[in-house]
């Protein structure tokens, strides 16, 4: 346990998906506020999915409104960043309590989803795509 912003006891887990990562403080004793990068979850993220995607671990392990949580997070697009949220607050839950492990593992939340953009190849106009062929 390390103290953050507010000398307040918190747990830590990084989350990452595609090219998003997610730095993610856990306060136990909470009151249920979840704040991503310094604005509210509903205002942060549009669509509710998103929202729902970032629930599932405190959902999942009985914790939603009992815990507070503070967001740090960057790069990709907000499907990715939500999935990194993910993946961060359910490593931050097993500092908690290492019995979350079998119901987050079995939900598939403490996966790393390796899925990333492939690197664009030189003679090609993107990864695998190439030049239209020209016969003359």
């Amino acid at each position: 346990m390390a103290t953050y912003k507010s000398k307040k006891p918190y747990m830590y887990g990084t989350g990452r998906r595609k090219s998003s990562v997610a730095r993610v403080h856990l306060f136990p004793n909470g009151t249920g506020a979840i704040t991503v990068n310094g604005r509210e979850l509903d205002d942060y993220f549009g669509l509710e999915t998103l929202k729902l995607i970032v629930r599932q671990p405190l959902v999942t392990t009985g914790t939603l409104g009992k815990v507070d949580i503070d967001v740090t997070v960057s790069g990709g697009g907000v499907t990715g960043q939500a999935g990194a949220i993910r993946h961060g607050v359910s490593r931050a839950l097993l500092q908690v309590d290492e019995s979350y492990r079998a119901a987050l593992k079995a939900a598939g939340y403490l996966t790393r989803d390796p899925r990333m953009k492939e690197r664009k190849k030189y003679g090609l106009k993107a990864a695998r795509r190439a030049p239209q062929f020209s016969k003359r």
